[in-house]
């Protein structure tokens, strides 16, 4: 398991967040059997080991009328690849940037709040990337499977 370095108090503190993030120290202690102060001193323990990393929102983009979600395969020549990375960084379409496996390429999501915006940010920042070798884009049509984080 992913967690055997916690013990089982942790690992179900943690499992309790990942099902409502917005659960009380206080339902926690109840879940667990210790006291709301034990749950906050184990939370935090674990917020400064960076265990636990942050609490957000999560937004589904398909469901915001007109909104449209895209990932992109692109290749990239080595010497381009950390100026490349910058940019995508640095705009606010971009959702998620990943290194992958293979010829020097990132998969890369973005979202934007209507067709004309994403085609935009391709026209406007995809094409206009230094060192791209290939670039493909595929539009999410929908959301099958969709885990955040850590699988327990």
């Amino acid at each position: 398991m992913y967690l055997d370095n916690l013990d089982e108090l942790d690992q179900k503190i943690i499992q309790l967040l990942i099902e409502n993030a917005r659960i009380s120290y206080s339902d926690i202690g109840e879940e667990t059997g210790i006291s709301r102060v034990a749950v906050k001193a184990r939370i935090q323990a674990m917020e400064k080991k960076d265990i636990i990393e942050e609490y957000t929102t999560i937004i589904n983009p398909q469901k915001i009328s007109g909104a449209v979600s895209c990932y992109f395969e692109i290749e990239i020549k080595p010497d381009h690849l950390s100026q490349v990375t910058d940019i995508l960084y640095k705009d606010d379409t971009v959702t998620q940037i990943y290194r992958v496996t293979g010829r020097d390429k990132l998969h890369v999501h973005a979202v934007a709040s209507s067709s004309d915006e994403m085609e935009h940010f391709l026209h406007n920042v995809i094409d206009t990337l230094p060192g791209i070798i290939s670039c493909s884009c595929n539009t999410i049509l929908s959301r099958i499977k969709d885990i955040k984080g850590l699988r327990l």
